[in-house]
């Protein structure tokens, strides 16, 4: 684990992601998240990007392939309503000598190597929690934390970025911190041939009859005004694969790839979702 000293204290920093993950399509998205991101002058700053869609559009995915195509690394921290500040910013642990010692969370190891920070899911925090991030997202570029007794500038190349999932079990984020996210990104769903692409991408060995199946449904569910996304669709088509190939070591006779699915979508996505098989 590497180390860093700031102010005579050592901080213990957190590890970047390394993650297979790849933005398909929709590449105005991904321009929207660079430009905002861009520095065009010495007295210019990037912004902070909010990233706001269903559950499973892939927002994190965005966030993540647009850090590592600047070449940065990139850190990902998962908010909580649990979440409190010291664990927003840097946590005193115990170590095994019985000596405190202070571990830098991904925002802020981001910021001391000027990597990406993602905070995922950044609605599920509480008020006090963003209060702690208030500094860093406007033009004074700090945090400063009270269990460590360190005040830390961010690097220049640092960039941040947060993804909001549009649902219910979120809070309301305060305004002082809702004028420091911006620009607000809308993703919505994917267009069939995006779909087409991720489904491939993420399930090479996919018979093409199967994931036509699964692209059919996804858009006639999201005309519909249904919630299911790609990530649904990748789970339905991974089980329907694993069922034929458990049916196939049994020496039983395969079925159709349809009756896969919809065995797979009645477990995964429930009843409801049967009808936009079977049309």
């Amino acid at each position: 684990m590497k180390t860093v000293t700031i102010d005579g204290v050592t901080l213990h920093l957190s590890h970047p992601q390394e993650l297979p993950l790849n933005w398909v399509g929709q590449q105005e998205l991904m321009d929207q998240m660079l430009a905002a991101w861009l520095v065009v002058d010495d007295e210019d700053l990037p912004l902070n990007p909010r990233l706001i869609g269903k559950p499973g559009v892939g927002k994190t995915t965005l966030a993540y392939a647009a850090g590592r195509r600047l070449g940065r690394e990139v850190y990902i921290f998962q908010a909580t309503v649990d979440t409190r500040p010291e664990d927003l910013l840097i946590t005193p642990v115990i170590s095994d000598q019985g000596r405190i010692q202070y571990m830098a969370g991904p925002v802020v190891t981001a910021m001391i190597r000027g990597g990406v920070a993602i905070l995922d899911e950044g609605n599920r925090m509480s008020e006090k929690s963003w209060a702690s991030l208030a500094p860093l997202l406007d033009n004074r570029r700090y945090v400063e934390s009270l269990v460590a007794g360190l005040k830390i500038k961010a690097h220049p190349d640092f960039r941040l970025v947060a993804t909001m999932n549009d649902d219910a079990s979120t809070f309301e984020i305060p305004e002082y911190i809702h004028s420091r996210l911006q620009p607000q990104i809308l993703i919505d769903f994917p267009e069939a041939d995006e779909e087409r692409q991720i489904l491939k991408q993420n399930l090479p060995f996919a018979d093409e009859a199967l994931l036509e199946y699964v692209v059919a449904f996804l858009q006639l569910a999201h005309r519909r005004g249904e919630r299911y996304t790609v990530r649904d669709g990748i789970n339905m088509a991974r089980y329907a694969i694993k069922m034929l190939a458990a049916d196939q070591t049994r020496g039983a006779t395969p079925k159709g790839p349809l009756e896969y699915l919809v065995r797979a979508a009645l477990q995964i996505l429930g009843q409801d979702a049967l009808v936009y098989l079977r049309e």
